[in-house]
């Protein structure tokens, strides 16, 4: 059955009946704010209520991201899990149209609350590897922004990462584009002193995930690799810093940092960490060796 939020369309053919996650109390928090609340009001709520949640699904930091990519009026989209809507909106804008996968009910409502005046959404809910079954439709830009590393969760099957790519894939139209972001396993920061950001555990990462988990994320070579046995040939690494959560820069190949210029790396605003050596002047090194794209925090990377 289809409903409407404003002029967003929600559609629970495929919904469970209930949200299996949730973040809890804050999403109810978060549904109060963008209901009351009108957009270019969000730096000042994000202000007031001095919460990592808040500022990490309201923020138009996020919208950095993809910002800059060329997604045009000409251009349908779709995003895969949007959460919270915290850059469903900027795609809105670029683009003819945005389709929506996602599996909690709770934060599609608040996706929809906050954008319910733009009238090119769609959102679909419900588990990807059900949806995606039922999509007649091809895109020239699908997204998955902090989403490919629960790909186990998404996709049933003994190699669920490149099996996730390879549904991904037949839904593109030619010549069209997937967007992964996602965190770099061997992303300075880890090192540092940072905790895995989904685990909340320290180096756990670094040493290749020793124990079983429900989500992982993989270094450039590791990446690369499930690119290729998915098809996707075509690879181009951004790197986004301080990372995709947050982005103030996004480097390339092309345009990578110079000595100096990665200054901005004390920020762990969810939980607490060490400082076990100035991560700057450790960049630093890094870049004179030529290896920031191993090290880099994060990815953002451009595949068909």
């Amino acid at each position: 059955m289809k409903e409407y939020i404003g002029k967003v369309a929600l559609d629970d053919t495929f919904y469970p009946g209930q949200d299996f996650y949730s973040d809890g109390s804050i999403e109810d928090e978060l549904l109060q704010i963008v209901s009351t609340c009108p957009e270019e009001e969000y730096s000042k709520v994000i202000g007031e209520r001095k919460n990592w949640a808040i500022l990490y699904h309201l923020s138009h930091v996020r919208w950095n991201i993809v910002e800059w990519l060329p997604i045009t009026k000409n251009h349908t989209v779709l995003e895969v899990g949007p959460g919270c809507g915290a850059i469903t909106g900027i795609l809105s804008d670029k683009a003819e149209k945005v389709t929506c996968i996602e599996l909690s009910k709770k934060r599609s409502i608040i996706n929809a609350t906050r954008n319910q005046y733009r009238d090119n959404i769609e959102i679909l809910l419900g588990n990807f590897q059900d949806v995606e079954e039922s999509l007649t439709e091809t895109y020239d830009w699908i997204t998955l922004i902090g989403v490919f590393e629960y790909g186990q969760g998404y996709i049933d099957s003994e190699n669920p990462y490149v099996d996730f790519l390879k549904r991904i894939k037949r839904h593109l139209k030619p010549g069209g584009k997937i967007v992964i972001a996602i965190e770099n396993r061997l992303g300075l920061k880890y090192f540092a002193g940072c905790t895995e950001d989904h685990t909340g555990n320290y180096f756990e990462g670094i040493e290749g995930y020793p124990k079983p988990v429900h989500v992982r994320t993989f270094s450039r070579p590791e990446l690369e690799r499930l690119f290729s046995e998915a098809g996707l040939t075509e690879q181009e690494f951004y790197y986004p810093y301080p990372d995709y959560k947050l982005p103030m820069t996004i480097y390339s190949d092309e345009y990578l940092p110079k000595v100096g210029e990665l200054r901005d790396n004390r920020k762990n605003f969810d939980r607490e960490r060490y400082l076990l050596f100035d991560e700057s002047k450790a960049f630093d090194s890094i870049i004179k060796d030529g290896l920031f794209p191993v090290f880099s925090n994060s990815y953002l990377v451009i595949v068909k």
